[in-house]
């Protein structure tokens, strides 16, 4: 896969902390763009986010027409069929991002990695076997597509996870993520579970336990 494309906003100059944050299916690096001052971040705080575009590919599930997407969804079945190496190519993709983040001066425990559906089982599988210590990581909405594939970091062994969910979710019901939740303790991980009663979507008291998150494990 080619370089990734993105948008980039920095809160402060000179930022000591980085979150690269991936959308959903069929949308883009704008779509999390107006969450940045909905964080509750603190005014001195210096934050780079980066929102990456997905490229564009023909997804199966909506008869083959082609939009931005992390990976092809063969069927919107309970366990989701997938294009795997799709997905793991789009995870080598963002960890380049990571790369350029602490080829510019972030240290990598202080990366945060968070994803939206689609994007978020990237983040599990980024994050998960990343081989250098990051911040966290923060799955929205999402499942963990590639749990019983991963090989996990060591360096990552004990990284923060937070999991939140709409409880009314009909593109990816609530069982998903309790799956995730289930899957990453059985690995050894220690993930925080929040739901919201919200549909496919986030909602201002999510973004702004989002906020806690990057200033306790980001900036802190």
């Amino acid at each position: 896969m080619q370089d990734l494309q993105y948008i980039e906003i920095e809160t402060q100059a000179s930022p000591t902390a980085s979150v690269i944050w991936l959308h959903g299916l069929g949308a883009n690096g704008h779509d999390f763009e107006p969450v940045v001052p909905e964080l509750g971040l603190p005014d001195d705080a210096a934050v780079r986010f980066i929102f990456p575009h997905a490229p564009n590919r023909p997804i199966t599930i909506n008869g083959g027409m082609s939009m931005p997407a992390w990976y092809d969804i063969k069927a919107m079945d309970i366990d989701r069929v997938i294009d795997t190496e799709q997905l793991m190519a789009s995870a080598r993709a963002v960890g380049r991002l990571v790369d350029r983040e602490i080829e510019r001066g972030i240290a990598s425990e202080n990366i945060v990695i968070a994803g939206f559906s689609q994007g978020g089982a990237v983040a599990y599988e980024l994050g998960l076997t990343y081989p250098k210590r990051l911040a966290g990581i923060l799955a929205l909405t999402t499942y963990f597509a590639t749990a019983k594939t991963l090989k996990p970091s060591p360096a990552n062994a004990a990284i923060p996870i937070n999991i939140y969910h709409g409880t009314a979710d009909p593109m990816v019901p609530e069982t998903l993520g309790l799956r995730a939740l289930e899957a990453l303790e059985g690995m050894g991980y220690e993930p925080a579970y929040m739901t919201f009663p919200m549909e496919h979507s986030v909602c201002l008291e999510e973004i702004q336990e989002i906020g806690q998150f990057i200033r306790k494990y980001a900036l802190s």
